[in-house]
Protein backbone atom coordinates (compact mmCIF):
# COMPACT_ATOMS: atom_id res chain seq x y z
CA UNK A 1 0.00 0.00 0.00
CA UNK A 2 1.50 3.38 -1.37
CA UNK A 3 4.78 1.60 -1.96
CA UNK A 4 5.46 4.47 -4.54
CA UNK A 5 4.89 7.20 -2.36
CA UNK A 6 6.92 5.61 0.36
CA UNK A 7 9.92 5.17 -1.53
CA UNK A 8 9.54 9.20 -3.02
CA UNK A 9 9.41 10.16 0.87
CA UNK A 10 12.60 8.13 1.54
CA UNK A 11 14.40 9.86 -1.39
CA UNK A 12 13.84 13.30 -0.23
CA UNK A 13 14.98 12.01 3.27
CA UNK A 14 17.92 10.68 1.94
CA UNK A 15 18.97 14.00 -0.47
CA UNK A 16 18.38 16.51 2.32
CA UNK A 17 20.93 13.90 4.55
CA UNK A 18 23.40 13.75 1.66
CA UNK A 19 23.31 17.55 1.30
CA UNK A 20 23.32 17.99 5.02
CA UNK A 21 26.59 15.41 5.35
CA UNK A 22 27.96 17.74 2.71
CA UNK A 23 27.80 20.55 4.24
CA UNK A 24 28.86 19.72 7.90
CA UNK A 25 32.58 18.27 6.21
CA UNK A 26 32.68 21.74 4.51
CA UNK A 27 32.23 23.57 7.58
CA UNK A 28 33.73 21.26 9.78
CA UNK A 29 36.92 21.18 7.41
CA UNK A 30 37.01 24.84 7.45
CA UNK A 31 37.36 25.49 11.33
CA UNK A 32 40.26 23.07 11.51
CA UNK A 33 42.91 25.82 12.48
CA UNK A 34 45.40 26.29 15.01
CA UNK A 35 44.38 26.78 18.62
CA UNK A 36 44.75 30.49 18.71
CA UNK A 37 42.89 31.13 15.36
CA UNK A 38 39.49 29.33 16.59
CA UNK A 39 39.37 30.95 19.84
CA UNK A 40 39.61 34.50 17.58
CA UNK A 41 36.91 32.42 15.85
CA UNK A 42 34.84 32.03 18.59
CA UNK A 43 35.57 35.62 19.03
CA UNK A 44 34.54 36.93 15.82
CA UNK A 45 31.57 34.63 15.72
CA UNK A 46 30.30 36.22 19.13
CA UNK A 47 30.79 39.65 17.34
CA UNK A 48 28.97 39.19 14.69
CA UNK A 49 25.94 37.60 16.38
CA UNK A 50 25.68 40.83 18.59
CA UNK A 51 25.63 42.66 14.70
CA UNK A 52 22.85 40.34 13.61
CA UNK A 53 21.01 40.81 16.75
CA UNK A 54 18.92 44.91 17.09
CA UNK A 55 21.01 47.10 18.59
CA UNK A 56 20.14 47.07 22.09
CA UNK A 57 19.51 50.02 24.00
CA UNK A 58 22.33 52.10 26.01
CA UNK A 59 22.36 50.94 29.91
CA UNK A 60 22.16 54.26 31.92
CA UNK A 61 23.32 53.98 35.79
CA UNK A 62 20.97 53.70 38.26
CA UNK A 63 21.49 55.92 41.43
CA UNK A 64 22.85 53.96 44.56
CA UNK A 65 19.42 52.99 46.27
CA UNK A 66 19.22 55.61 49.62
CA UNK A 67 18.00 52.75 52.08
CA UNK A 68 17.95 48.95 52.63
CA UNK A 69 14.53 48.17 51.48
CA UNK A 70 14.71 50.81 48.32
CA UNK A 71 17.95 48.48 47.03
CA UNK A 72 16.31 45.00 47.89
CA UNK A 73 13.32 46.57 45.40
CA UNK A 74 15.84 47.58 43.01
CA UNK A 75 17.35 44.40 43.28
CA UNK A 76 14.10 42.57 42.85
CA UNK A 77 12.66 43.95 39.88
CA UNK A 78 13.59 41.90 36.37
CA UNK A 79 15.83 43.69 34.27
CA UNK A 80 14.16 45.86 31.74
CA UNK A 81 16.62 44.90 28.90
CA UNK A 82 16.17 40.95 29.91
CA UNK A 83 15.56 39.05 26.46
CA UNK A 84 11.90 36.87 26.10
CA UNK A 85 11.09 33.54 25.21
CA UNK A 86 10.24 34.63 22.07
CA UNK A 87 13.31 36.60 21.23
CA UNK A 88 15.63 33.00 21.80
CA UNK A 89 13.61 30.98 20.03
CA UNK A 90 14.15 33.45 16.75
CA UNK A 91 17.53 33.39 17.68
CA UNK A 92 17.46 29.59 17.70
CA UNK A 93 16.16 29.48 14.26
CA UNK A 94 18.17 32.07 12.84
CA UNK A 95 20.71 31.87 9.65
CA UNK A 96 22.34 35.02 9.57
CA UNK A 97 26.28 35.41 9.31
CA UNK A 98 26.59 35.58 13.10
CA UNK A 99 24.52 32.75 13.96
CA UNK A 100 26.26 30.87 11.54
CA UNK A 101 29.70 31.43 12.51
CA UNK A 102 28.48 30.84 16.13
CA UNK A 103 27.41 27.28 15.34
CA UNK A 104 30.25 26.78 13.87
CA UNK A 105 32.83 27.46 16.52
CA UNK A 106 30.78 25.17 18.28
CA UNK A 107 31.10 21.96 16.41
CA UNK A 108 27.46 22.83 14.57
CA UNK A 109 26.14 24.09 11.51
CA UNK A 110 22.80 25.82 10.33
CA UNK A 111 20.64 24.15 7.82
CA UNK A 112 19.90 27.13 5.12
CA UNK A 113 16.87 27.32 2.67
CA UNK A 114 19.52 27.11 -0.24
CA UNK A 115 20.28 23.73 1.24
CA UNK A 116 16.69 22.99 0.69
CA UNK A 117 15.80 24.39 -2.25
CA UNK A 118 16.35 21.17 -4.58
CA UNK A 119 15.58 18.32 -2.17
CA UNK A 120 12.30 20.30 -2.05
CA UNK A 121 11.65 21.33 -5.38
CA UNK A 122 12.25 16.91 -5.96
CA UNK A 123 9.52 16.55 -3.12
CA UNK A 124 6.95 18.35 -4.64
CA UNK A 125 7.66 16.63 -7.94
CA UNK A 126 7.20 13.37 -6.21
CA UNK A 127 4.03 14.48 -4.75
CA UNK A 128 2.28 15.45 -7.73
CA UNK A 129 2.87 12.54 -9.53
CA UNK A 130 2.05 10.57 -6.99
CA UNK A 131 -1.56 12.50 -7.45
CA UNK A 132 -1.40 14.52 -4.12
CA UNK A 133 -3.52 17.22 -4.97
CA UNK A 134 -1.35 21.00 -5.47
CA UNK A 135 -2.57 23.12 -2.61
CA UNK A 136 -1.76 20.23 -0.47
CA UNK A 137 1.28 19.25 -1.19
CA UNK A 138 2.66 23.05 -1.13
CA UNK A 139 1.37 23.02 2.65
CA UNK A 140 3.72 19.80 2.84
CA UNK A 141 6.35 21.69 1.41
CA UNK A 142 5.55 25.20 3.81
CA UNK A 143 5.69 22.72 6.79
CA UNK A 144 9.05 20.62 6.06
CA UNK A 145 10.13 24.15 5.28
CA UNK A 146 9.54 25.71 8.43
CA UNK A 147 10.65 22.72 10.72
CA UNK A 148 13.78 22.52 9.17
CA UNK A 149 15.09 25.36 7.94
CA UNK A 150 17.93 27.06 11.22
CA UNK A 151 17.93 23.93 12.56
CA UNK A 152 21.33 23.22 13.87
CA UNK A 153 22.84 20.32 14.04
CA UNK A 154 26.44 18.94 14.99
CA UNK A 155 28.90 17.60 12.21
CA UNK A 156 29.07 13.91 13.60
CA UNK A 157 25.13 14.12 13.71
CA UNK A 158 22.90 12.24 11.27
CA UNK A 159 20.23 14.99 10.22
CA UNK A 160 17.84 11.85 9.07
CA UNK A 161 15.58 12.08 12.16
CA UNK A 162 15.14 15.48 12.12
CA UNK A 163 13.77 15.62 8.41
CA UNK A 164 11.62 12.42 9.19
CA UNK A 165 10.01 14.23 12.24
CA UNK A 166 9.66 17.17 10.10
CA UNK A 167 7.42 14.78 6.80
CA UNK A 168 5.86 13.60 9.68
CA UNK A 169 4.38 16.50 11.42
CA UNK A 170 3.43 17.76 7.75
CA UNK A 171 1.38 14.42 6.40
CA UNK A 172 -0.03 14.36 9.52
CA UNK A 173 -1.37 18.08 9.78
CA UNK A 174 -2.64 17.42 5.86
CA UNK A 175 -4.88 13.93 6.44
CA UNK A 176 -5.60 14.35 10.11
CA UNK A 177 -8.37 17.07 8.99
CA UNK A 178 -11.71 16.66 10.47
CA UNK A 179 -10.96 12.94 12.12
CA UNK A 180 -13.61 11.84 15.10
CA UNK A 181 -13.91 9.09 16.85
CA UNK A 182 -16.26 7.08 14.33
CA UNK A 183 -17.41 4.29 17.04
CA UNK A 184 -18.64 6.61 19.91
CA UNK A 185 -20.41 8.22 17.66
CA UNK A 186 -22.40 4.98 16.99
CA UNK A 187 -22.62 3.95 20.92
CA UNK A 188 -23.49 8.17 21.45
CA UNK A 189 -26.07 7.97 18.88
CA UNK A 190 -29.83 7.88 19.30
CA UNK A 191 -31.20 4.34 17.63
CA UNK A 192 -31.97 3.48 14.81
CA UNK A 193 -28.71 5.66 13.17
CA UNK A 194 -28.76 5.93 9.51
CA UNK A 195 -25.86 5.94 7.35
CA UNK A 196 -26.32 7.37 3.64
CA UNK A 197 -23.23 5.74 1.29
CA UNK A 198 -22.81 7.98 -1.98
CA UNK A 199 -20.63 8.21 -4.64
CA UNK A 200 -20.26 7.60 -8.39
CA UNK A 201 -20.90 4.55 -9.59
CA UNK A 202 -18.48 1.01 -9.61
CA UNK A 203 -16.51 2.38 -6.63
CA UNK A 204 -17.17 -0.42 -4.41
CA UNK A 205 -20.07 1.37 -2.59
CA UNK A 206 -22.38 -1.74 -1.97
CA UNK A 207 -19.35 -3.57 -1.00
CA UNK A 208 -18.63 -1.02 1.53
CA UNK A 209 -21.83 -1.02 2.81
CA UNK A 210 -21.66 -4.94 3.12
CA UNK A 211 -18.15 -4.35 4.83
CA UNK A 212 -19.62 -1.84 6.93
CA UNK A 213 -22.38 -4.25 8.34
CA UNK A 214 -19.76 -7.19 9.15
CA UNK A 215 -17.76 -4.20 11.28
CA UNK A 216 -20.50 -3.04 12.92
CA UNK A 217 -21.56 -6.65 13.63
CA UNK A 218 -18.54 -7.69 15.22
CA UNK A 219 -18.63 -4.87 17.90
CA UNK A 220 -21.92 -5.63 18.89
CA UNK A 221 -24.40 -3.56 16.64
CA UNK A 222 -27.20 -5.03 14.61
CA UNK A 223 -28.06 -3.37 10.84
CA UNK A 224 -30.38 -3.68 8.04
CA UNK A 225 -28.98 -3.14 4.74
CA UNK A 226 -31.55 -0.92 2.37
CA UNK A 227 -31.55 -0.48 -1.00
CA UNK A 228 -32.16 3.44 -2.44
CA UNK A 229 -30.36 2.53 -5.57
CA UNK A 230 -33.79 1.84 -7.57
CA UNK A 231 -32.33 3.38 -10.93
CA UNK A 232 -29.86 0.85 -11.77
CA UNK A 233 -30.66 -2.98 -13.31
CA UNK A 234 -29.23 -5.53 -10.98
CA UNK A 235 -29.26 -3.02 -7.91
CA UNK A 236 -31.01 -4.93 -5.88
CA UNK A 237 -29.91 -8.42 -6.67
CA UNK A 238 -26.15 -7.41 -6.23
CA UNK A 239 -27.06 -6.15 -2.65
CA UNK A 240 -29.73 -9.12 -1.94
CA UNK A 241 -26.35 -11.27 -2.43
CA UNK A 242 -24.47 -9.76 0.35
CA UNK A 243 -27.58 -9.58 2.56
CA UNK A 244 -28.00 -13.57 2.36
CA UNK A 245 -24.09 -13.54 3.01
CA UNK A 246 -24.33 -11.99 6.07
CA UNK A 247 -27.75 -13.18 6.97
CA UNK A 248 -29.01 -9.50 7.53
CA UNK A 249 -32.42 -8.21 6.50
CA UNK A 250 -32.89 -5.98 3.06
CA UNK A 251 -35.12 -3.48 2.69
CA UNK A 252 -35.66 -2.75 -1.31
CA UNK A 253 -38.19 -1.82 -3.83
CA UNK A 254 -38.77 -2.35 -7.41
CA UNK A 255 -36.67 -0.65 -10.00
CA UNK A 256 -37.71 3.16 -10.67
CA UNK A 257 -39.03 3.03 -6.74
CA UNK A 258 -38.52 6.41 -4.41
CA UNK A 259 -35.34 6.26 -2.99
CA UNK A 260 -36.88 7.99 0.09
CA UNK A 261 -39.48 6.37 0.36
CA UNK A 262 -37.02 3.17 0.64
CA UNK A 263 -34.86 4.38 3.27
CA UNK A 264 -37.62 5.41 5.28
CA UNK A 265 -38.76 2.00 5.35
CA UNK A 266 -35.89 0.82 6.68
CA UNK A 267 -36.01 3.15 9.45
CA UNK A 268 -39.09 2.26 10.19
CA UNK A 269 -37.95 -1.82 10.08
CA UNK A 270 -35.49 -0.90 12.16
CA UNK A 271 -37.62 1.06 14.87
CA UNK A 272 -39.97 -1.98 15.06
CA UNK A 273 -37.33 -4.79 15.26
CA UNK A 274 -34.75 -2.45 17.65
CA UNK A 275 -31.94 -2.69 15.35
CA UNK A 276 -29.28 -0.52 15.29
CA UNK A 277 -27.98 1.02 12.23
CA UNK A 278 -29.41 1.43 8.73
CA UNK A 279 -27.35 1.67 5.76
CA UNK A 280 -28.68 2.92 2.95
CA UNK A 281 -27.19 2.58 -0.74
CA UNK A 282 -27.93 5.14 -3.17
CA UNK A 283 -27.26 5.61 -7.12
CA UNK A 284 -24.54 6.29 -8.40
CA UNK A 285 -24.20 9.69 -9.80
CA UNK A 286 -22.26 12.48 -10.84
CA UNK A 287 -22.25 15.76 -9.15
CA UNK A 288 -23.47 17.28 -12.30
CA UNK A 289 -26.72 14.77 -12.47
CA UNK A 290 -29.30 17.17 -11.10
CA UNK A 291 -32.27 14.29 -10.70
CA UNK A 292 -29.70 11.95 -8.64
CA UNK A 293 -28.74 14.91 -7.22
CA UNK A 294 -32.16 15.81 -6.28
CA UNK A 295 -32.85 12.28 -4.52
CA UNK A 296 -30.21 12.83 -2.29
CA UNK A 297 -31.61 16.21 -1.15
CA UNK A 298 -34.87 14.38 -0.87
CA UNK A 299 -33.34 11.31 1.78
CA UNK A 300 -32.07 14.44 3.52
CA UNK A 301 -35.46 15.42 3.88
CA UNK A 302 -37.68 12.76 4.66
CA UNK A 303 -34.83 10.24 6.60
CA UNK A 304 -32.61 13.26 8.00
CA UNK A 305 -29.61 10.71 8.04
CA UNK A 306 -26.98 10.95 10.84
CA UNK A 307 -24.15 10.24 8.08
CA UNK A 308 -23.03 10.66 4.29
CA UNK A 309 -20.38 9.03 3.80
CA UNK A 310 -18.64 9.34 0.42
CA UNK A 311 -16.98 6.27 -1.17
CA UNK A 312 -14.56 6.36 -3.86
CA UNK A 313 -11.19 4.47 -4.80
CA UNK A 314 -8.20 5.59 -3.79
CA UNK A 315 -6.87 4.41 -6.90
CA UNK A 316 -8.77 6.78 -8.79
CA UNK A 317 -6.07 9.70 -7.29
CA UNK A 318 -7.07 13.45 -8.13
CA UNK A 319 -10.11 12.25 -9.84
CA UNK A 320 -11.59 11.23 -6.03
CA UNK A 321 -10.09 14.49 -5.01
CA UNK A 322 -12.19 16.11 -7.29
CA UNK A 323 -14.94 14.39 -6.67
CA UNK A 324 -15.26 13.99 -2.70
CA UNK A 325 -14.86 18.08 -2.76
CA UNK A 326 -17.63 18.59 -5.41
CA UNK A 327 -19.82 15.66 -3.46
CA UNK A 328 -19.31 17.72 -0.51
CA UNK A 329 -20.10 20.72 -1.99
CA UNK A 330 -23.19 19.56 -3.44
CA UNK A 331 -24.99 17.82 -0.36
CA UNK A 332 -22.24 17.90 2.78
CA UNK A 333 -20.67 14.81 3.45
CA UNK A 334 -19.99 13.95 6.88
CA UNK A 335 -16.19 11.85 5.83
CA UNK A 336 -14.88 9.58 2.96
CA UNK A 337 -14.05 5.58 2.48
CA UNK A 338 -11.71 4.96 0.18
CA UNK A 339 -11.66 1.79 -1.45
CA UNK A 340 -8.84 -0.30 -3.06
CA UNK A 341 -6.19 1.59 -0.78
CA UNK A 342 -4.19 -1.82 -1.11
CA UNK A 343 -3.68 -1.56 -4.93
CA UNK A 344 -2.51 2.30 -4.55
CA UNK A 345 1.31 2.63 -5.20
CA UNK A 346 0.48 6.20 -5.23
CA UNK A 347 -1.53 7.52 -2.35
CA UNK A 348 -2.26 10.30 -3.48
CA UNK A 349 -6.35 10.56 -2.51
CA UNK A 350 -5.33 9.39 0.99
CA UNK A 351 -2.81 12.23 1.75
CA UNK A 352 -5.93 15.08 -0.23
CA UNK A 353 -9.08 14.09 0.23
CA UNK A 354 -9.39 14.75 4.13
CA UNK A 355 -7.39 18.02 3.63
CA UNK A 356 -9.77 19.52 0.40
CA UNK A 357 -12.92 18.54 1.91
CA UNK A 358 -12.31 19.56 5.52
CA UNK A 359 -13.75 16.48 6.11
CA UNK A 360 -12.33 12.65 7.48
CA UNK A 361 -11.27 10.13 6.02
CA UNK A 362 -12.90 7.09 7.65
CA UNK A 363 -11.94 3.79 6.51
CA UNK A 364 -9.65 2.37 3.75
CA UNK A 365 -10.73 -1.02 1.74
CA UNK A 366 -8.37 -3.42 1.71
CA UNK A 367 -8.94 -6.31 -0.30
CA UNK A 368 -12.48 -8.22 -1.36
CA UNK A 369 -13.41 -10.05 2.22
CA UNK A 370 -16.08 -8.53 4.35
CA UNK A 371 -13.61 -8.35 6.97
CA UNK A 372 -11.68 -6.09 4.54
CA UNK A 373 -12.69 -2.63 6.00
CA UNK A 374 -9.79 -0.97 7.76
CA UNK A 375 -10.19 2.55 10.13
CA UNK A 376 -8.47 4.99 8.68
CA UNK A 377 -5.49 5.70 11.44
CA UNK A 378 -3.73 8.92 10.26
CA UNK A 379 -0.62 7.80 12.75
CA UNK A 380 -0.62 4.25 10.87
CA UNK A 381 -0.74 5.55 7.57
CA UNK A 382 2.00 8.60 7.96
CA UNK A 383 4.09 5.12 9.75
CA UNK A 384 3.45 3.28 7.11
CA UNK A 385 4.77 6.22 4.41
CA UNK A 386 8.03 6.71 6.75
CA UNK A 387 8.79 2.60 6.64
CA UNK A 388 7.75 2.35 9.96
CA UNK A 389 5.62 -0.36 9.37
CA UNK A 390 4.53 -2.73 6.33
Amino acid sequence: MFDSLKEKLGSFREDVEETAEEKAAEEEAATEAPEGETAEAATVAEEATEQDAPAAESAVAEPVAEDADEASTTADEPAADEPSDEATEEEEKSTGFGAKMKAAATGKFVIEEEDLKEPLWDLKMALLESDVEMSVAEEILDRVEEELIGERRKFTESTGGIVEDALRDALLEVISVGQFDFEQRIADADKPLVIIFTGVNGVGKTTSIAKMSRYLAERGYSSVLANGDTYRAGANEQIGEHAEALDRKLISHQQGGDPAAVIYDAVEYAEANEVDVVLGDTAGRLHTNEGLMDQLEKIGRVVDPDMTLFVDEAVAGQDAVRRAEQFDEAVTIDGSILTKADADSNGGAAISVAHVTGKPILFLGVGQGYDHLERFDPEVVVGRLLGDEA
